[in-house]
């Protein structure tokens, strides 16, 4: 017969301890850097690309100079749709300050697209993969063109279109870094 004292010292107490839920470390947030040259005429997110599961939380931080970190979205000035038709639009606004941060945590899975408005127009943007790559950000840059209800959406500027990484690198990499 198994008694109390015999199940301790057998080390059941040690066994018993395992059984114990313990709290989940929470993932550290996925870090993207706002970066630019001493000039200012480079300006890059660093990575460019990322891949991550569902419910991370991703922080941009700047490095140098004013940025900001911007979902493609119609709320935010009518610019075209390039995120989840189900996530919620971000917009961090102007961060001045180095080590100033914006943070979000993006839940539904596909593809976002986001640009620093100061600097779209020379290709400052960054795509981030959340599970699997599916929705606008997956489409053409210009699959919204004669659809009703987008006449006044702004499309991603040439610069912008160029320097995205593609969404298969992303997924294959899972860090992209500019080239």
């Amino acid at each position: 017969m198994t008694t109390r004292r015999s199940f301790l010292k057998a080390g059941g107490l040690a066994l018993a301890g395992l059984a114990v839920g313990r709290p989940a470390r929470a993932a550290a947030a996925v870090e993207i850097h706002m970066m630019s040259d001493t000039l200012g005429t480079k300006v890059w997110f660093d990575p460019i690309g990322i891949h991550v599961e569902p419910g991370r939380v991703i922080r941009w931080t700047v490095h140098s100079n004013v940025h900001t970190t911007t979902a493609y979205h119609p709320r935010n000035e009518q610019h075209s749709l390039r995120i989840p038709e189900r996530a919620e639009p971000w917009d961090s606004r102007f961060l001045v300050n180095p080590g100033n941060h914006f943070e979000v945590t993006l839940t539904v899975p596909g593809v976002y697209d986001y640009f620093c408005a100061p600097h779209e127009v020379a290709g400052m943007v960054g795509r981030i993969v959340v599970g699997h790559p599916e929705g606008p950000g997956t489409l053409t840059f210009d699959y919204f063109k004669g659809r009703p209800g987008t006449e006044q959406w702004q499309a991603v500027p040439p610069a912008a279109r160029l320097a995205f990484p593609s969404v298969s690198a992303i997924v294959r990499q899972r860090i992209v870094r500019r080239g």
